[in-house]
């Protein structure tokens, strides 16, 4: 059963000697996969933060302006 989120490693049905070494392809600063789920992660976390509080703010203003 595949899980919810995709597999973010790109090179994991390639053969060792296929693979390019770090660096070949791109900058050496390459973000690790164990990165990218945390920022997956934490882009949700602010997201739902951000929604929760406009409307916590929307209904302040709401209530403040007293319809």
């Amino acid at each position: 059963m595949r899980r919810f989120s995709s597999d973010l490693d790109l090179t994991g049905g390639a053969p060792v000697r296929a693979r390019p070494s770090i660096g070949e392809w791109g900058p050496d600063q390459v973000p690790t996969t164990a990165q990218k789920k945390r920022l997956r992660i934490w882009v949700s976390i602010a997201l739902v933060a951000a929604t929760t509080a406009i409307g916590v703010l929307m209904y302040v203003f709401y209530k403040l302006l007293g319809y």
